[in-house]
């Protein structure tokens, strides 16, 4: 091996780690984000609707740089519909997450929230003509085996809110379509400013719908730190697919879920039974499957990514 090609490959594999630390530090924040918005509803009995609003709208405060950066320019579009269709999908997704963390246990919905993508490949297969092979198949069939497993619809403990999480997957999966779809089109920059720009509104309609709260005392101290985390979450995941290929750090993504369940198990002292694990392994071997086989099948680093995590 030359010199030249050694110092390439030395490179490569630098950023390679760079990225998969970035993507790590996102799973960090945005468990600690998780257990904040779980405290907020199940500690404080703050309505899910407003933290939501109050979340997102201090995370816009703390994005305004980013938007100046940007400027007025990048929101020139020739499909504004879509934009809104995408970004009322997510907002409706956060508030179905949020509401969702008030009821079930962050492990139960983190695990839940991971079928996200088997949603997008029956969406691709149904609203983008995108042919569906036997192992893509396989793997959503899998995935919502592993849902079954964790949710026990047939147990006499399940309840409607326990498909909140679920719910939110679906959503989230219907506006990463429309993003899919409109980066055909559109800079990044613009379904990025889009999306910061209309998602706080949207979110106070739906707030203002259930009764609107204004947050005081240790809500607004925690609504403020949760807004800082969804800032330096998104920004983290930012770094992460700028730095390497999205095929290689969407594993470290996963790390999500042993992540939210040691925060919900020092904060709240949840203790997760033994389904979770069978539930989840299906789900994480499904996803992990489907990626390596994308991963080999594709000869150009993944431009897109996921705008709403928990």
């Amino acid at each position: 091996m030359s010199a030249k090609t050694a110092a390439k490959t030395s490179a490569l594999r630098s950023r390679a780690v760079i990225g998969a630390l970035f993507m790590v530090l996102a799973g960090i924040v945005f468990a600690a984000l998780n257990v904040a918005t779980q405290w907020l509803a199940m500690v404080l009995h703050f309505p899910a609707a407003s933290t939501a609003f109050w979340q997102y709208g201090f995370a816009l405060v703390f994005s305004l740089p980013l938007l100046w950066r940007l400027g007025v320019r990048s929101m020139r579009t020739r499909y504004p519909v879509r934009h809104l269709v995408r970004v009322a999908l997510a907002a409706l997704g956060v508030q179905a997450w949020v509401v969702g963390l008030a009821t079930v246990p962050i492990w139960q919905a983190i695990a839940l929230v991971m079928t996200s993508p088997f949603f997008v490949i029956i969406g691709a297969r149904l609203f983008l003509g995108e042919r569906i092979g036997l192992h893509r198949w396989l793997a959503t069939v899998a995935g919502f085996v592993g849902a079954m497993i964790i949710l026990q619809p047939w147990s006499a403990g399940f309840t409607a809110a326990s498909l909140l999480p679920v719910l939110s997957a679906l959503l989230w999966g219907g506006s990463s379509l429309i993003m899919k779809n409109l980066t055909h089109h559109e800079a990044p920059e613009t379904v990025t400013v889009w999306l910061l720009v209309l998602l706080t509104p949207i979110n106070a309609a739906l707030a203002l719908g259930t009764g609107f709260a204004v947050p005081e005392g240790m809500s607004l101290w925690l609504l403020l730190f949760a807004g800082l985390l969804t800032a330096f979450g998104q920004y983290l995941l930012t770094l992460a697919y700028n730095a390497a290929d999205a095929a290689y750090v969407q594993p470290f993504d996963d790390l999500k879920l042993p992540l939210n369940v040691a925060a919900g198990w020092l904060v709240f002292g949840y203790a997760p039974s033994g389904t979770l694990w069978l539930g989840a392994l299906l789900i994480l071997a499904a996803s992990l499957s489907l990626l390596l086989r994308e991963a080999r099948q594709e000869s150009t680093q993944e431009a897109g990514q996921e705008t709403i995590r928990p």
